[in-house]
């Protein structure tokens, strides 16, 4: 079974142009003269298959991209972690969640859940409910490395990624994987990551970061999972795209805003 995945965000937590920053991509980012893929908003992707659309992060950009990849219709999300620029875009799925038989099905592991709980409690509370708030029932995953959520015929696998001081979800579905905001991936996901396709990976910038991988690290990172293709994502503005890519194997490339790749979602090729 095919699947579509779009980049409806590449960007890092200040998104690239960065608010008061002049550097060159920066000023590439916004110049009619620039280049457009230095843009770059917050944080998330889009899989549409066996014609379903399912979500992976809303950030604060949720809306703006939204509009920008006509997004009319979301059947689930998964969320990989609380962090503000991959959350705050859920109460902008008010109203595709009134298209939705019954609620909106929203998967998180228990920390994740919990902060959607606190930071939109107007929409979980059980009395005195406002009428029009989103129309979501939230699932807390199991947090065993490789447990799945069966969506619409594919399975969503949890693989655990450290974040700095914590430990975060990442997904593989079908032969591709989305591994963002993870600074390393600890021995028990390493067998949830062979046979790739598509791995996606967060490369925030040149220098090591002690929360994010960083560019050397993404790249042998790829070298050690050996997948055909390889996508950085939750990059800042020390990246120009089309200089860093010049910099990189054939098969290893910088994702932007807008991207659109294929791959098999089902059956997958490896548990």
């Amino acid at each position: 079974m095919e699947a579509t995945l779009t980049f409806l965000g590449t960007g890092t937590s200040m998104g690239v142009p960065t608010l008061g920053c002049d550097c060159a991509v920066c000023t590439s980012a916004v110049s009619p003269h620039g280049d457009p893929r230095n843009r770059r908003t917050r944080p998330s992707i889009r899989l549409d298959y066996n014609n379903h659309t399912v979500l992976v992060d809303t950030g604060p950009d949720f809306h703006a991209q939204a509009i920008r990849e006509n997004i009319r219709h979301v059947d689930a999300v998964l969320y990989t972690h609380g962090h503000a620029d991959h959350v705050l875009g859920f109460d902008d799925l008010r109203p595709l969640s009134f298209r939705v038989k019954g609620d909106m099905p929203i998967y998180a592991d228990d920390a994740t859940a919990s902060s959607l709980e606190r930071i939109f409690e107007y929409t979980f509370r059980k009395e005195d409910r406002y009428p029009t708030s989103a129309q979501v029932e939230i699932h807390r995953i199991d947090p065993t490395p490789g447990a799945g959520v069966d969506l619409f015929g594919a399975c969503f696998r949890r693989v655990p990624v450290t974040h700095g001081r914590e430990e975060i979800t990442g997904y593989r579905f079908g032969n591709a994987a989305y591994l963002t905001d993870m600074s390393d991936i600890p021995p028990e996901s390493i067998p949830l990551l062979q046979n790739l396709d598509v791995l996606i990976l967060d490369a925030l910038r040149r220098d090591p970061h002690p929360s994010h991988s960083h560019l050397d690290k993404s790249v042998a990172l790829v070298d050690q999972l050996k997948p055909s293709r390889a996508f950085f994502t939750h990059m800042s503005h020390d990246l120009d795209h089309a200089t860093t890519e010049a910099e990189l194997p054939p098969h290893v490339r910088l994702a932007y805003d807008g991207l659109k790749i294929t791959f098999e979602i089902a059956p997958e090729t490896a548990a």
